[in-house]
């Protein structure tokens, strides 16, 4: 016998009780997002690897052990994308579309790292993320986060969010604070776990970013960045803050909060939920004012956020938040009618274009198709049988809420439906 293929690990399929969810969640972020002026790009998920060690840093456990990075048949080392700025970054230079100030574009599709597949960490996952090029007023800061926290409020997902928000200053100001960090770090590092002490020397800042809760307390001790930046910097965060506090975000200042990327600067923030374990971090972003020039380019301010979709696919679906339901699933009491039916229900399509309508294409007794229309879990069930046709008629038997079958006219039914689907 041949045996079966199976997906590789960490790289799950998504079965078709989960894509409603994930439909709901893009359709919703995809009209946010025109409605605040942002423009779909689509960009490949192979690049020459030198835009990820050049963007992301070659310390970060992303490049130095995530990866999935190989030559091609002309010895070119290619990578596919960990993380989506990179590439944004890349796109947008290359187009010239950074020659327009302002440029605000979004992206959505799987990203790639190799680590131990877990619960909210998969090898496969997928983001939605959004960049604003060439602003550098707080104002773009502040939209950014109002609109992802807009998100969560139509998703139904605000009581279960909290938003954490820092400041890493400019270049200068972060060399300085981590060599006063690294100072300090060392008189510690008796206490430090294997992972800590590895990046003391390496990229100190990431220590603070330690999950280890028996470094907790010690880390609450650290010197603190936002204490250490100039006047313009600690300026431009207070004025974030303002602007979402005028906005009725609420927000917590996290010292700790230093973002897993080196291209960060100034303002980085999460939005994060205690529903999902270990892995609450749903939507994350900041600033990367040197990100562009590093690249080769004018130097130009940007600005953006990922979120990752199958943490919130299982919040939405943990918390029983409703995706899209047939309202409709139409069954026939002989063969013969349903070359009627389809014909009625391709006129109830016309005018309730955005409902789901079914059509039982199985056939078989009433009964079974009743069963396959529950577990449809459809609003209505349309029932199409002899006699009633004859008159012009359909019966309506309700399937989410007591009442009795109705009777309805068969040229009413497409109206009927429509008053019901608001």
């Amino acid at each position: 016998m041949t045996e079966i293929i199976r997906n590789i690990r960490g790289m799950p399929d998504v079965l078709p009780e989960q894509t409603r969810y994930w439909r709901w969640l893009e359709q919703t972020a995809f009209s946010l997002l025109q409605s605040y002026g942002y423009e779909e790009l689509r960009l490949p998920v192979l690049e020459s690897t030198e835009l990820f060690t050049r963007s992301i840093g070659s310390v970060t456990d992303i490049v130095e052990k995530e990866m999935y990075t190989f030559a091609d048949r002309n010895g070119d080392s290619l990578s596919l994308r960990p993380e989506g700025t990179a590439g944004a970054v890349r796109c947008m230079i290359q187009s010239g579309l950074l020659h327009t100030p302002g440029a605000k574009v979004w992206y959505q599709g799987p990203m790639f790292r190799h680590e131990r597949p877990q619960r909210g960490r998969l090898r496969q996952f997928n983001q939605i993320g959004v960049e604003a090029f060439g602003i550098s007023e707080p104002t773009i800061d502040a939209e950014l986060i109002i609109m992802s926290q807009r998100l969560w409020q139509q998703l139904g997902l605000a009581e279960q969010t909290v938003l954490k928000l820092n400041s890493l200053g400019n270049r200068e100001e972060r060399q300085q604070y981590r060599q006063l960090l690294q100072d300090w770090l060392q008189k510690h590092q008796q206490h430090l776990d294997e992972d800590s002490q590895r990046r003391l020397l390496s990229n100190p800042l990431r220590v603070l970013d330690s999950k280890n809760p028996a470094l907790s307390d010690l880390l609450q001790e650290a010197p603190k960045l936002l204490q250490h930046l100039g006047p313009a910097s600690r300026a431009h965060y207070d004025e974030v803050c303002e602007l979402l506090t005028d906005n009725g975000i609420d927000f917590v200042q996290d010292d700790r909060l230093v973002r897993g990327l080196d291209y960060y600067s100034h303002t980085v923030f999460e939005w994060q939920t205690d529903a999902l374990g270990a892995q609450g971090t749903l939507c994350a972003g900041g600033r990367y004012d040197d990100l562009v020039a590093l690249h080769g380019a004018k130097p130009t301010p940007g600005i953006g956020f990922a979120m990752g979709e199958e943490r919130l696919v299982e919040l939405l679906q943990s918390q029983a938040h409703q995706a899209q339901q047939p309202l409709v699933y139409m069954v026939v009491q002989e063969p013969s009618l349903r070359q009627a039916a389809m014909q009625l229900l391709e006129h109830c399509r016309d005018r309730v274009p955005t409902a789901i309508l079914l059509l039982d294409h199985l056939g078989g007794s009433l009964k079974a198709q009743m069963k396959r229309a529950n577990r449809s879990q459809t609003s209505y069930a349309v029932i199409i049988g002899a006699e009633e046709y004859a008159r012009g008629e359909v019966s309506v038997r309700l399937m989410q809420q007591q009442g009795p079958q109705l009777q309805l006219s068969a040229q009413e039914l497409p109206d009927w439906l429509a008053g019901r689907n608001a």
